[in-house]
């Protein structure tokens, strides 16, 4: 992959990580402040029944959400440490060592897989 590509990648990793990281501060100034304000008290738990089980799925959700950018975050720096300790190899598949697209990279720039490997994974091998 040609240096240009390279800073084409670079850039987008680093505003997807800018991106994520906001979301996840967003949900934690926004989580604290539902839970303790949202009733006019300052306890973080309501004291009736209904209440109690929006809460709790509230919390589960935002706990969720909070989760899946947690994920999303490990593979935008997993790709940027793959990106500077070895940017030859940035484009190679983690299975079988064939060149991922560059299409592919420019949409999922933290893919570690071949088109081919992925749908093959997404199948459980059968393909």
């Amino acid at each position: 992959m040609d240096k240009e590509k390279l800073n084409h990648i670079e850039q987008r990793l680093l505003e997807e990580r800018e991106q994520v990281l906001k979301e996840l501060g967003f949900f934690d100034e926004n989580y604290h402040e539902t839970t303790r304000t949202a009733s006019g008290d300052l306890s973080a738990y309501s004291f009736h029944m209904a209440d109690q089980g929006t809460d709790a799925m509230e919390r589960e959700k935002a706990f969720l959400f909070a989760s899946k950018e947690g994920r999303q975050l490990y593979r935008i720096d997993d790709a940027l440490r793959r990106l500077y300790r070895e940017p030859a190899g940035f484009d190679r598949c983690i299975l079988c060592g064939d060149t991922i697209q560059w299409e592919r990279l420019e949409a999922l720039p933290y893919a570690t897989q071949c088109i081919e490997c992925q749908e093959r994974e997404e199948n459980g091998g059968n393909t």
